[in-house]
């Protein structure tokens, strides 16, 4: 079998995305035949090789799911158990047979449209800067929203030292607008609202390119079907 990159074979086995393999190689958590490799791009054939992270063997190529979630607001993005009661994303697929893990993150106050997967690769895909994949967000705020609110938005805000404009912003309702975005960057809906002179009361994610939100109430899912994984390939 052709060798391939060590990252890559543990987000193909639903480790998490590759960004995030690669995090973990990075730390020193990943062995291969009893040995530390700290390399994402060294290169091992999975078939032959014995590759662990933290100690656990990886498991084999499971059958690949996607599903997108409605993800309800209080529910935290993590793969870690969590003490003290908080409610995890993955807690709400916890009757499935599956290492499950989310693409991307919503912050725990924060609603909607989330990718959840066992697939790192198809993850990173829908993750990636690189891949200039659009993000809509729909924000209900405590003020009413101005022409002067809608200016300071369009002009954007430096958020790790990029400046980071919104695509489009359009004024729906007294207090509600929608937002769209690509660079994705942390809390960057967030940054700019609130750099606005803006209060959020709720914030959701409608969309990322094509998928769309519609039709789940929160907590619900479903499975991607193959014309919206095709544009992801």
């Amino acid at each position: 079998m052709e060798k391939k990159r060590l990252s890559k074979v543990l987000a193909a086995a639903g480790i998490h995305s590759r960004r995030a393999c690669e995090e973990l190689i990075f730390a020193g958590k990943v062995t291969v035949n009893n040995e530390r490799v700290m390399m994402p791009q060294y290169l091992v054939d999975p078939e032959i090789d014995t590759i662990a992270v933290s100690g656990k063997k990886i498991p084999s190529q499971e059958k690949k799911v996607y599903f997108l979630l409605n993800k309800p607001p209080g529910f935290i993005c993590t793969t870690t158990q969590i003490k003290g009661g908080a409610k995890r994303v993955l807690d709400l697929f916890s009757h499935l047979p599956h290492r499950l893990f989310t693409a991307g993150r919503l912050d725990q106050a924060t609603g909607g449209l989330i990718i959840v997967t066992n697939d790192g690769i198809f993850a990173n895909r829908v993750i990636h800067p690189s891949f200039n994949h659009t993000k809509e967000y729909l924000a209900k705020v405590d003020q009413e929203i101005t022409f002067e609110h809608l200016q300071t938005l369009s002009e954007g805000v430096q958020i790790e030292k990029t400046l980071v404009k919104p695509l489009s912003i359009k004024k729906i309702r007294r207090g509600t607008l929608k937002i769209s975005v690509a660079e994705g960057k942390k809390h960057e809906v967030r940054t700019l609202l609130s750099t606005a002179g803006l209060t959020i009361r709720e914030l959701t994610r409608l969309r990322i390119g094509p998928l769309l939100l519609s039709g789940l109430q929160p907590g619900e899912y479903r499975e991607l079907t193959p014309h919206e994984m095709a544009f992801f390939s």
